[in-house]
């Protein structure tokens, strides 16, 4: 018995020896955080530069995250479709950007952190042949940094 003793007491050595060995891990759930939107687009009607209800409300989404986040900088850039000719879509973007600024400002964004421009046809977000009426060209996107 005393063999069998001095056996198990080995055996238990070892296992203790075994576990000391081994490395403890640890799962730390990392705590939910806000995430706020830094890109936003602004869809617009064929050859108008009014905001829509709901180009409206991503307008004030937009201008909401940028207070919040106390943005350095907002840009804003317009875009249209490839009907009309290029130095007409240019004046057409630059009035859908600047009607996006006067409601960022309407919204409390500070006017001195926006830059806005207008790029006409020369970057569609869905590539068209000339004189294509794509609604998903007509737009603004705002960026916040």
């Amino acid at each position: 018995m005393k063999a069998v003793s001095s056996v198990m007491i080995a055996g238990a050595a070892l296992a203790l020896a075994a576990c000391a060995q081994q490395e403890e891990v640890l799962v730390v759930e990392e705590p939910a955080v806000e995430t706020v939107a830094t890109e936003y687009t602004v869809f617009f009607g064929f050859d108008r530069a009014d905001l829509t209800d709901l180009g409206a409300q991503t307008v004030s989404e937009a201008a909401a995250a940028a207070t919040s986040v106390g943005a350095s900088s907002v840009s804003v850039v317009g875009h249209t479709d490839t009907v009309g000719s290029v130095q007409y879509n240019q004046g057409l973007s630059e009035a859908r950007a600047a009607t996006v600024v006067g409601a960022m400002v309407a919204d409390g964004v500070n006017p001195a952190i926006i830059t806005a421009s207008g790029r006409s046809e020369l970057e569609l977000a869905v590539p068209t042949e000339d004189g294509v009426r794509e609604p998903r060209n007509r737009r603004v996107e705002i960026g916040i940094n």
